[in-house]
């Protein structure tokens, strides 16, 4: 806090900004409002720019799906007309990059928030171990432990959100008991009076005593809602009902009561306000008190940790981000996930901050820039879910905006101004994450662009297999690859040198659904393309589903599903003959036995002499990452031996 010598006017003016912060963003704008904003039962500012795109049709999503959940801001009234601002997303491609920019800016920023929050939490924990053995307990000592607690956190991730939760949920419940009946405590012996600081009043003489120096300790203040976009990014781990409850029924009241005892403290105690959490506790409770909150600032650290897995798995799904192994810790709950790669960088960044920049100062002010930016971003995403997708009326959307605007805006323009004390590093963490998003979904787009323009139709294919140069070769093929939109031109590219094709070749797709698993009759849809030999397959599998131990049975499967479904169009068509049917499916079973190869593409760019600037920065680095990634294929047991990858160039 800026204020040298604060009063008891300061004071009440603090914790009724507090209250207020707490209660407009915390309960009104998150827990009523964004929680109800889901895509698809995932939260945080990329789901909403998922959102916006299945409803605006200005992405890559091009399902459209309208959330169908009840909002006390959404227009009951189905609306079938576009409203104006769609329509203007739609036309505009600079408005929908500027989104685009806005969505990533979110991610990279909750990513970043991600690396500051455990530090910051862990550290101030543990630095209670100062204030009764400040001679002995060094800050070196502090920051160390610190180090080794978050170590372990990281570590037992890889238990999943669930078994984690489980371990913590009675943390969490000795914290949100003790918390505020310590706070009651304070209130009673120190302030009774204290809850008069919640009109409104006490924030407008606050700013007009203190002016610039009032302004500046929102800096401070704005720690209070941390853990907000947490919770709304957290809700593909938990469901919306149940956040709703824990924070409006514990968290909200306990954080309420724990503030006031703290402010009830500080005003007999005013000179104590650089340390006012451990201080007001009383010193016979002061230990249980230390513990539980040490494991307390490990929860709050979790939650973040959750959140971050979560937008990294929506950037995956969404080829917005390059593709890292994400283990789907439950088998009901899609959205609980976990990521190893991510898991183990962000237990390097957190480590690092604390080594590096352990005054926990600094610290606490690169975690205030975060926090503000990202709920600003929010607000924006979610005042156009407002317009363009639940149809709020303009009255309420007024409000909402000049509300939250009005709030966030001023505690944005606070935290600023401690960009030169520790609020660069996020920003820094924020750029590099920026630079990987952009660089990997331009290089995607110029490889989409590319393939679409150079597809293979089947009669292009037809020409292609009936030049007397191509022979088909004995033996079955799957040859992997999106058949959605198309042959890709590796198909001609391999065609065109190989001089071959195998006499049956089935071009197979793997199909990700958001479902737990796919019924076994559904799992496997195939048709005839109408040439000789030449078939499409699509595998579909939920996030529960496991396709690393199949390897010859699924390829069995496959076999199985393609006769039955010859012999079932024979049964319905009258043109087909049965002999000719049973024929087919014999060359089909007598090209397994002769051998069986899986075809895998695998895609470059070549810098071509028209190549511009931009893209011989973009593409190389886009191909460093793609080279470094996993692959987009789910592995399926295939021995190494089947396995052909076969390369293709690009040109730029």
């Amino acid at each position: 806090m800026p204020l040298t010598n604060p009063t008891e006017d300061d004071y009440l003016g603090v914790y009724s900004i507090m209250f207020w912060t707490l209660t407009l963003i915390g309960v009104v704008k998150y827990t009523c409002v964004a929680l109800n904003a889901d895509d698809q039962g995932e939260g945080g500012t990329f789901a909403l720019y998922s959102l916006l795109c299945r409803n605006m049709n200005i992405g890559i999503l091009k399902s459209k799906r309208v959330d169908s959940n009840s909002n006390i801001l959404r227009n009951t009234q189905p609306a079938e007309k576009e409203t104006r601002l769609a329509k203007f997303f739609e036309r505009s491609i600079v408005a929908r990059r500027a989104l685009l920019f806005i969505a990533m800016l979110g991610v990279c920023m909750l990513i970043g928030d991600g690396t500051i929050t455990p530090a910051i939490s862990v550290l101030s924990a543990i630095d209670g171990l100062r204030t009764p053995f400040r001679s002995v307990v060094s800050k070196s000592l502090v920051e160390a432990l610190s180090a080794i607690v978050l170590i372990v956190l990281f570590l037992l991730q890889k238990l999943g959100t669930s078994k984690v939760s489980f371990l913590f949920s009675p943390i969490m419940g000795a914290w949100t008991l003790s918390t505020p009946l310590i706070g009651t405590y304070s209130i009673i012996k120190h302030y009774p009076g204290i809850f008069k600081a919640l009109s409104p009043v006490y924030i407008v003489r606050y700013f007009t005593r203190n002016g610039k120096n009032g302004w500046l300790s929102l800096g401070g203040t704005v720690l209070c809602i941390t853990g907000s976009e947490a919770l709304f990014a957290n809700l593909g781990h938990f469901n919306r009902a149940s956040i709703q409850i824990a924070f409006l029924f514990t968290i909200y009241p306990s954080l309420i009561l724990t503030y006031a005892g703290q402010t009830a403290y500080l005003i007999k105690h005013p000179s104590d306000h650089s340390d006012g959490f451990y201080k007001f506790i009383p010193s016979s409770v002061y230990w249980p008190i230390f513990v539980i909150s040490t494991l307390a600032a490990i929860v709050a650290s979790q939650s973040l940790i959750s959140a971050t897995f979560s937008v990294i798995k929506q950037s995956v799904v969404l080829d917005y981000f390059p593709r890292v192994k994400v283990v789907h810790t439950s088998s009901s709950n899609e959205g609980e996930v976990y990521s190893p790669e991510i898991n183990y960088i962000l237990m390097v960044l957190c480590v690092a901050v604390i080594l590096i920049f352990g005054d926990g100062k600094d610290v606490g002010n690169a975690y205030g820039v975060v926090v503000s930016l990202v709920m600003v971003i929010t607000t924006v995403l979610l005042t156009l879910v407002m317009i363009t997708i639940w149809r709020t009326p303009a009255v309420l959307i007024a409000l909402y905006i000049t509300v939250f605007f009005m709030m966030e805006g001023v505690y944005v323009s606070a935290v600023l101004t401690k960009i030169q004390e520790g609020g660069w590093i996020p920003f820094v963490i924020s750029i590099i994450l920026a630079f990987i998003m952009f660089g990997w979904f331009y290089g995607r787009q110029r490889k989409i662009e590319y393939e679409l323009t150079s597809k293979i139709d089947l009669e292009r294919l037809g020409v292609l297999l009936s030049d007397p140069c191509v022979k088909r070769v004995p033996g079955l093929c799957f040859f992997y690859m999106n058949i959605h939109n198309g042959l890709k031109p590796i198909l001609g590219h391999y065609i065109k040198n190989m001089r071959s094709l195998h006499e049956v070749t089935i071009f197979t797709t793997l199909q990700y659904l958001l479902v737990p698993k796919v019924a076994s009759h559904e799992r496997i849809i195939v048709k005839k393309l109408g040439l000789k030999g030449v078939y499409s397959c699509v595998i579909q599998y939920g996030y529960a589903d496991s396709l690393n131990q199949e390897g010859e049975e699924i390829v069995g499967q496959v076999m199985s599903c393609l006769q039955a479904h010859l012999r079932s169009v024979s049964s319905f068509e009258l043109s087909c003959d049965p002999l000719e049917v049973e024929q087919e499916n014999s060359e089909i079973e007598e090209a397994k036995h002769q051998g069986v190869v899986h075809i895998r593409g695998k895609t470059q760019f070549y810098m071509g002499p028209n190549c511009g600037w931009f893209d011989k920065i973009l593409l190389p680095f886009y191909e460093v990452l793609h080279s470094n990634c996993r692959s987009a294929l789910p592995t399926l047991g295939i021995p190494s031996q089947e396995q052909i990858e076969v390369g293709m160039l690009y040109e730029a």
